[in-house]
């Protein structure tokens, strides 16, 4: 197989954080630190993504950079800039606002590494779709990319999708959580600070049976719905994915990103069956 190198995405304008999530610290250090010293190791180069503005940054200047070369937006820029600077290596490609990414997670990934498939990805907890910003792209799925952003869509995501792309169930529940506002970087400081927060959780139809309650409080230390979900599903053999499941916080549906907080009311909602 071709040689792994890796891609740490810096690149972005941050605008739902409203500071850099680059250089926001969770374990000690900023969070560019913390995903470059996580994903070196693994790999036999690994650089640094940033928009041709942010080359000087005190912050990036200090590591290896590939700064974009191509004209799009988003994170497809860093993708085919690095396919482009190293057309014959797979890249493992890391966002930089992972704080809870484990080394279990990324040796995972580089293990299930095969010749058979032109990417390895994590089903989304939240969806169960490919997660494009950890994992590992071989050259063929770079240039199919390149493809795509010809023909006007530069989604990833849409790219795994529609490739043969080895599909893996996360190691750690949470660990892929991306954090972009202030309220997801306020849950998830609380979830590595050990706080717990007391929920009122409501189930319906077989989520009731199994659960052997209609309503109970439930203590996690989890910050967004998605997580919660999965420490209920392992507890009581739930059968459902999340993708299958609407839930609502304090009476509103909500996405399964939505940070919780001391005293929510949260309602899963299972598929409707019958006719």
């Amino acid at each position: 197989m071709s040689p792994l190198y890796g891609l740490v995405l810096a690149g972005g304008l941050s605008s739902r954080m409203g500071q850099d999530k680059a250089a926001l610290t969770y374990h000690g250090e900023p969070q560019l630190r913390n995903a470059f010293d996580a994903l070196s190791p693994m790999v036999e180069r690994c650089f640094i993504s940033v928009r041709n503005g942010q080359k000087d940054d005190p912050l990036r200047a200090g590591f290896p950079l590939i700064v974009d070369a191509v004209d799009v937006d988003g994170p497809a820029a860093g993708l085919l800039s690095a396919h482009q600077a190293y057309p014959d290596v797979a890249w493992l490609v890391l966002a930089c606002d992972l704080p809870l990414l484990d080394r279990i997670t990324l040796e995972t990934l580089i293990g299930a590494r095969d010749d058979q498939h032109v990417a390895v990805a994590y089903r989304s907890e939240h969806d169960g779709l490919p997660e494009p910003l950890c994992a590992i792209w071989e050259p063929a799925a770079l240039e199919a990319l390149a493809r795509q952003v010809e023909n006007g869509r530069k989604c990833p995501r849409k790219l795994l999708i529609n490739s043969d792309t080895l599909l893996l169930s996360p190691r750690t529940t949470g660990a892929l959580d991306n954090i972009n506002t202030p309220e997801e970087r306020e849950s998830v400081s609380r979830r590595l600070g050990g706080q717990m927060i007391r929920l009122n959780v409501e189930y319906f139809a077989q989520m009731r049976e199994l659960a052997g309650q209609k309503i109970e409080t439930v203590e996690t230390a989890f910050g967004t719905v998605g997580p919660l979900y999965e420490q209920l599903k392992e507890k009581y053999g739930f059968p459902f994915e999340a993708s299958r499941l609407r839930v609502a916080l304090n009476g509103d549906f909500a996405p399964w990103t939505q940070p919780l907080k001391n005293g929510d009311h949260v309602v899963f909602i299972p598929p409707v069956t019958g006719g």
